[in-house]
Order: structure tokens, then C-alpha cells, then sequence
């Protein structure tokens, strides 16, 4: 892949910021959008834009194909056994909400275990601690490393016979540790748990396979992944999606409704009340074309290479801190000392750079780290050494500028 060329494609990068080349390093947040998707998405809006399910006019028929032709392209992206196993929300938080209000508060009583790691985003701890509240169980920690990975020997001692749900990131949003869920699941599975992977930080940028992993539930964004906003994938085994109750009720997902009682749709449908995310979810199949296109595993080789140049580059810097393992994805959290973050970010703004800085929804990991704030480069398929160059770049002026002025 030549990611020079790739970059032509997406429209919102051939353009300057502040007078300089845009470098876009913020794709853990959201990745740009290459014209397939945006015209595919005008397609729709323009040339075939009606509900779906409900009508057997042309125009309702056109789109019904479209979105259901959209889910099968994620099972089938994501090495799902069947469409039925593929539940479309508004995002990864909608997905683990769901599994959270649904199977948790179903499924977990007092005197269970739900197991998390310090290094979750906000949306895969909260929705437990609610759970906890509801029902009494515990929360517990899998502790992290030195280098902010865990071992699976602190996993088979944190996971107990008590442990109902064992909730994980498959890659941290700010370290960009690649967990080990095939293994983790396996020691869950052994205690009689289930286990819930936040697939976010995953998705867009390695293959996943649902069928290796062998986890219960796997929630993921499209807007990480070329996609629009405001649709996301709930994958979930079959078995555990027919025992759950859905948390939205209203039209599409109803079977018969009569004065006192109703029943529901079959799957995935009993998940998707009201109007779906139609729009998105035919953009978020477009996405997935193009990136098929290109190949996940071309994808994963050159964020790779682009992170350890990064980090050898950056690291060069007097006064850098970075932070996370030596082995991780294509993201870097990193730190100049005396200068806060937001600084840090605004001043390389000014050269046309566009980093992540603050908490990263990552409260208690930023609490383990012992800072408030980093700043955070993340790289995507468009991204090149010359991005990370001019990163190094902006980093030295930044240094030298609140050197001059303290």
C-alpha cells in the first residue's frame, strides 16, 4: 500500500490548516472518511432514501437490501458465524450498554465478581459499576504492569468460579496494548464467565476474527474505521443474544403488539427499535469494501512500521515521556515535560497538526500513570514518516517556545 496515494482519496486532508499541510494524528478519536463512503452515503440520501422493513415499494426494497447487505459484510469482516449475531447500535458504548442493561442486570447477582482492567475507556467501566450498584456484585482489577500490559498469570488469579463477566479492551486507547483475548477468554470460559471486548481500538486497524477469539460479546465503532458517525456493531454468540431481553422497545422491533401484552421480533431485529442508522450502516459497509480492499494485514504491517519510527524519533526529544509497552498498536501517548498537554496540543495545532490531549476517557489510567493529561499521536493508513517528522518537528518548536518563555 502507498499511503500517499490512499490519502488522495479522503477529501478533508488535501487541505491546510493555519497555513500549513493538515497532518492528522487523532484517528484513536475518529478517522477521516475516504469518498467512497461519503458518496455512498449521498447515494442513498439522494437516489433511494426510505425507511427499511417496512415498505415493499422499489425505493424501501432498494434500501432494505442495502442495510442488511451492509450487516452481512460486517459478519462477514469480522468472521461471524451468522447475520443474526450482528446487532447494529449507535456505537461501541451503545454495544456495551446493551450487554451491560441486558445480560449483566440479568445474569449477576449478589456475591459475583465482574472483572475489568485500570486501563478500560470510560464507557467499559461505568456501564459495570452501574451493574454493581444494581445488582451487588464486585467490581475487581486485573493489575497492569510496569510497561501497562497485563500478565495471564494475574489473570488466572484475579478471575474466580465468582466471576460472571470478564470486561476488556482487545487495545488500550491510550497505551495501545494489544490484549490477549483469545487467552483471556479461555481462562474466563473455564471459571463459567463470559467475556465482553471492547473492539474499538482493534477494528479499523487489524483483522479480527470472532471465530479465533471466542468471545461472548465484541463491540466496535464505524467512525474508527472510515464510517460515519452513529454506527457502531454489536457481535454477540447467538446463544446469549436469544436469552436476552432488549433495553429499547417501540416499532421494528416488535413481532405483535396487542393492549396488554407484545412479543418481539427474532434476531438481530429485537435489538433495533425505531428507525435504524440506515445511512451509516450502508457508509460502514462501504468503509469496510475499501478497507478489504487494501487489506487489514497491509494496513496492520504499515501502522507498525510507522509507530516504531515514531517512537524511536520522538523518543529522541529531551524532556519527552512516552508511555506504554515497547509492543503496541499504531498510537502514542507521550508527555513534554513542564509544558501541559492542551499547551502541548494547541502549539502544534498552529503548525497544522492535529493530536489528541487530555484524560482520553481514561480517568483511573491517567490516576495509575500519575499524571491528569497526555497528549496522544494516533496513525491510520493515510498517515506517512513525514506525518511523524513533522510531529517531531512541531514537538522541538514547542519545547524551545515554552523554554523562552519561562
Amino acid at each position: 500500500m502507498d499511503p500517499k496515494e490512499i490519502r488522495q482519496l479522503f477529501p478533508i486532508l488535501n487541505q491546510e490548516v493555519n497555513g500549513n499541510p493538515l497532518v492528522y494524528l487523532d484517528s484513536a478519536a475518529s478517522s477521516q472518511k475516504p469518498i467512497q463512503v461519503i458518496e455512498a452515503v449521498n447515494d442513498y440520501y439522494r437516489t433511494y432514501n426510505s425507511n427499511v422493513h417496512r415498505g415493499v415499494h422499489t425505493l424501501g426494497t432498494k434500501a432494505t437490501d442495502a442495510y442488511e447487505g451492509a450487516r452481512e459484510k460486517v459478519r462477514k469482516f469480522i468472521h461471524a458465524t451468522s447475520t443474526e449475531e450482528i446487532v447494529f447500535t449507535r456505537g461501541t458504548t451503545t454495544a456495551i450498554n446493551l450487554v451491560a442493561s441486558s445480560y449483566g442486570r440479568a445474569n449477576v447477582s449478589d456475591g459475583d465478581e465482574i472483572v475489568l482492567t485500570p486501563m478500560e475507556h470510560h464507557s467499559n467501566i461505568i456501564p459495570w459499576q452501574q451493574v454493581a450498584k444494581a445488582t451487588g456484585a464486585t467490581l475487581k482489577y486485573i493489575p497492569l504492569q510496569e510497561d501497562g500490559t497485563i500478565t495471564l498469570e494475574d489473570v488466572r488469579k484475579t478471575i474466580t468460579n465468582q466471576t460472571k463477566i470478564v470486561a476488556i479492551s482487545h487495545v488500550s486507547n491510550v497505551l495501545g496494548t494489544i490484549n490477549p483475548i483469545k487467552e483471556i477468554t479461555d481462562i474466563a470460559h473455564e471459571r463459567g464467565a463470559v467475556t465482553v471486548v471492547d473492539g474499538a481500538q482493534s477494528t479499523p486497524h487489524m483483522k479480527v476474527d470472532m471465530q479465533e477469539l471466542n468471545c461472548d460479546f465484541f463491540a466496535f465503532s464505524g467512525h474508527k474505521m472510515c464510517a460515519p458517525t452513529g454506527i457502531g456493531v454489536l457481535y454477540g454468540k447467538k446463544a446469549l443474544l436469544e436469552k436476552m431481553e432488549p433495553i429499547e422497545f417501540g416499532g421494528e422491533m416488535i413481532d405483535f403488539v396487542g393492549l396488554y401484552e407484545s412479543t418481539w421480533k427474532e434476531l438481530p431485529w429485537k435489538f433495533e427499535g425505531g428507525t435504524p442508522i440506515i445511512a451509516a450502516a450502508i457508509g460502514l459497509g462501504e468503509a469496510i469494501d475499501f478497507l478489504e480492499e487494501i487489506g487489514m494485514n497491509n494496513i496492520e504491517k504499515h501502522e507498525h512500521e510507522l509507530t516504531e519510527y515514531a517512537l524511536e524519533r520522538v523518543s529522541q526529544i529531551e524532556g519527552i515521556t512516552i508511555y506504554g509497552p515497547k509492543k503496541r498498536a499504531g498510537l502514542m501517548t507521550f508527555n513534554l515535560e513542564d509544558v501541559h498537554p492542551h499547551d502541548l496540543a494547541t502549539v502544534v495545532d498552529q503548525e497544522g497538526i492535529a493530536i489528541r490531549a487530555g484524560h482520553h476517557c481514561a480517568q483511573p489510567l491517567m490516576k495509575w500513570l500519575n499524571v491528569s493529561a497526555t497528549a496522544r499521536a494516533s496513525f491510520y493508513l493515510y498517515n506517512t514518516k513525514e506525518d511523524v517528522d513533522s510531529l517531531a518537528d512541531a514537538l522541538v518548536k514547542t519545547k524551545e517556545y515554552f523554554g523562552n518563555v519561562f
